[in-house]
C-alpha cells in the first residue's frame, strides 16, 4: 500500500472519531438550548397564567395567538403536595387538530393567599422543535462529513506536494540498472532529511558500482588467465593417451581428468561470456534471423540425439528477424534447444514455435522445476554434467535486449518462453 494511502487511513481513524465526537457534542449542546428556551417560554406562560390566576383577571382563551394548552385545576381541601414545578415530554390531544402530537408540558403546584393549591399544566406543541432538532441533526451530519472529507483531501494534497523530492527520488532508482552507471539526481529540495537521504542513496549506489566493476573485472581477468593452462593441460592429457602404453585403470583415470578438464574449460568460457555481456562488450546489432537458427540448430541435435529417439516438432514462420548481437541470438537459441533434448527422456517430444512475438520452447517432463531458482547461476536440475550455466546466460541474453523469459509446467511438459516483442 502506497505512504499517501496509508496515511489517509490513519488520518481518517484518527479524525472521524474526534469529529464524530464534536458533532454528538454540539448536536446534545443545540438540543439541550432549544430545550432550555422551550422549558423557559413555558414557565414564562404558566407564571403569567398564575398571576392572573392569584389576582382574579381574566385568564387567557384557547385563541391568545399561542400553541400553548394549559388547564388549572384547585386540588382538594388538605392535599399534601408540595409547591414544585417539574417538566416532562408526552402526547396530548390537539383539540383543534382533533389528533395526538408530541408537546412539552410544565407542572406547576402553588398556592393563593388562602393557602388553597393549585395545579397548573401547560404544553406546547414539540414537533416544530423536532423538525428544528431533526435540521439541525441534518445538517451538523452534512458539515462532519464535508469537514472530514476536506481536510483528508487537504492533507493528502499537501502531503503528496511535499513528498515530491523523495517521487523523485523513487523514479531514479526505479530507472536505475546495475552495470550502467549512474544518472544525474534529480533536483531535490531544501528539506534536511531529502538531502540526507538522497545522498546515502546515490552513495550506496556508486559504492555498489565499484564493487559490481571490480567483480566483473575479477571474473573477466580470472576467466581470461585461465584460457592457457587449461589449454595446456587439456593438450598433455591427448598427448599423453596418444603417445604412452597406458594401462587400462590409467586410462581410465585420464578420461576422467580430460572429461572434468573439458567441464571446467566449458565453465570458464560461459562465465568469461556472461562477464563480457554484463560489461556490454556486445554492442553491435544486425537484423538476425532467428527461424533460420532455429533450423540449423534442430538439425544438429536431431542428428546427435537420434539414438535416443526423441523427435521435434517445429511450428515455425517463414522467417522472424529480431535487432540483436548475432553470437547472442545464436547461444540464447541454441542453449534453450540444448536444454530441451539434454532433459528429455527417451522417446519424449520436443517443441518449438514461434507466433506473436513468443518463442516457446518445450519437452516432456514428470516433475515440475523450481522457477525462482531456475535461471540462477550454477543452480542444476540434477544433470551431474551440466555445469548450472546454460539457462543463467540465456537469462543474461533476455535482460541485455529487454526480452521476457519465462518457465512454466503444463501437461506434463516444460515450457521455456521468451517474449521479444510487446
Amino acid at each position: 500500500m502506497k505512504l499517501i494511502y496509508r496515511l489517509i487511513i490513519r488520518l481518517s481513524a484518527v479524525l472521524l472519531p474526534i469529529l464524530a465526537l464534536w458533532a454528538a457534542i454540539f448536536y446534545y449542546a443545540m438540543v439541550e438550548e432549544i430545550n432550555d428556551e422551550t422549558d423557559d417560554s413555558l414557565e414564562d406562560y404558566a407564571v403569567m397564567i398564575i398571576r392572573r390566576v392569584l389576582t382574579g383577571n381574566e385568564l387567557p382563551s384557547s385563541g391568545d395567538r399561542t400553541n400553548n394548552t394549559y388547564s388549572v385545576e384547585l386540588l382538594p381541601e388538605g392535599t399534601d403536595t408540595p409547591l414544585q414545578i417539574s417538566f416532562r415530554d408526552e402526547k396530548v390531544y390537539i383539540p383543534e387538530k382533533r389528533e395526538t402530537e408530541p408537546a412539552r408540558v410544565v407542572t406547576i403546584i402553588f398556592a393563593d393567599a388562602q393557602h388553597r393549591k393549585y395545579k397548573i399544566e401547560v404544553s406546547t406543541p414539540t414537533f416544530e422543535r423536532i423538525d428544528l432538532l431533526q435540521s439541525v441533526l441534518l445538517h451538523i451530519i452534512a458539515l462532519y462529513i464535508i469537514l472530514t472529507l476536506t481536510i483528508i483531501t487537504v492533507t493528502a494534497v499537501i502531503f503528496h506536494y511535499s513528498m515530491r523530492p523523495l517521487y523523485a527520488l523513487l523514479k531514479w532508482l526505479d530507472n536505475y540498472h546495475p552495470g550502467k552507471g549512474v544518472d544525474d539526481l534529480p533536483a531535490n529540495s531544501n528539506i534536511p532529511e531529502f538531502k540526507k537521504l538522497t545522498k546515502a542513496a546515490h552513495d550506496t549506489i556508486e559504492r555498489a558500482e565499484q564493487y559490481m566493476e571490480r567483480q566483473k573485472q575479477f571474473i573477466g581477468n580470472a576467466s581470461h588467465e585461465l584460457q592457457t593452462p587449461l589449454a595446456i593441460l587439456s593438450t598433455r592429457i591427448e598427448w599423453i593417451i596418444d603417445n604412452t602404453q597406458l594401462t587400462e585403470e590409467q586410462f581410465a583415470e585420464l578420461s576422467k581428468m580430460r572429461q572434468s578438464l573439458h567441464r571446467l574449460v566449458k565453465l570458464n568460457r560461459t562465465l568469461l561470456l556472461l562477464s563480457k555481456i554484463d560489461n556490454g562488450q556486445f554492442p553491435e546489432k544486425k537484423a538476425v534471423d532467428l527461424v533460420e537458427i532455429i533450423e540449423n540448430e534442430v538439425e544438429i541435435y536431431k542428428d546427435i540425439y537420434a539414438d535416443c529417439g526423441i523427435s521435434c516438432t517445429t511450428t515455425l514462420p517463414t522467417r522472424y528477424i529480431v535487432e540483436m548481437n548475432e553470437s547472442l541470438a545464436t547461444t540464447m537459441v541454441t542453449n534453450l534447444i540444448k536444454n530441451a533434448f539434454v532433459h528429455s527422456e527417451l522417446g519424449s517430444n520436443v517443441g518449438i514455435t514461434i507466433e506473436k512475438g513468443l518463442l516457446t520452447i518445450s519437452n516432456d517432463g514428470e516433475e515440475q522445476l523450481d522457477g525462482t531458482r531456475l535461471f540462477d547461476r550454477f543452480y542444476t536440475s540434477g544433470k551431474k554434467e551440466s555445469t548450472g550455466l546454460g539457462l543463467a546466460l540465456v537469462k543474461s541474453i533476455a535482460t541485455r535486449y529487454g526480452f521476457e523469459i519465462k518457465y512454466a509446467f503444463c501437461n506434463k511438459r516444460h515450457q521455456f518462453s521468451v517474449k521479444m516483442s510487446k
